[in-house]
């Protein structure tokens, strides 16, 4: 079952994210007690009390706001959990949105818990027009996440410079794979 994430669950979502960057699903420095690290966390709360992350447009330099719509995961079933055991964050993209980050708290993984919540989030507003997902590459899960986002009619597209992969949904707009397919972060097509 799905809740939208509000600042309260701040501690949830910290864990779960320098879990995942520890083990290589998000950027490493997220794990550690950075500067970097600390300014995201601190934007994030941001966020989840807002509806909105401020981050530098890549092209201009100029710092802008962007819309993260995000949510909580309980389970419905495989015992109680007292909090989320999983999240997912959107952020807002010119046609649609990204799935931005997303996790599972390892103790629930291995029982369909990514699954359902995976399909829970793409089934909510945002979700619908979530055309695109960007995946580290070497992560401890990422061969398990990718399986995943392929039987939800993703495909990968690309690799960035920066170690990861671009996956595209099938009922994705021509011009956002286009925009894609020709960032400058961009390695190499898949095609």
């Amino acid at each position: 079952m799905l809740h939208p994430a509000h600042v309260g669950h701040l501690g949830v979502l910290r864990a779960l994210i320098r879990d995942g960057a520890a083990h290589g699903g998000f950027d490493r420095s997220l794990a550690t007690d950075s500067r970097e690290a600390t300014m995201f966390f601190s934007n994030l709360r941001r966020a989840l009390a807002t509806g909105y992350f401020i981050e530098e447009d890549a092209a201009t330099g100029d710092l802008t706001t962007v819309a993260v719509p995000g949510y909580v995961y309980h389970p419905d079933r495989g015992g109680g959990a007292s909090q989320p055991i999983g999240f997912g964050l959107f952020k807002a993209i010119p046609e649609g949105f990204e799935l931005w980050l997303t996790g599972v708290d390892p103790a629930w993984r291995g029982h369909g818990h990514g699954r359902t919540m995976l399909g829970a989030l793409l089934g909510t507003p945002a979700g619908r027009k979530a055309y695109v997902v960007r995946l580290q590459r070497f992560g401890r899960d990422s061969p398990a996440m990718a399986h995943l986002l392929g039987s939800f009619d993703y495909a990968k597209t690309s690799e960035t410079t920066q170690q990861s992969s671009w996956f595209i949904r099938g009922d994705a707009p021509p011009q956002l794979a286009a925009r894609i397919l020709a960032s400058p972060e961009t390695r190499k097509s898949m095609h």
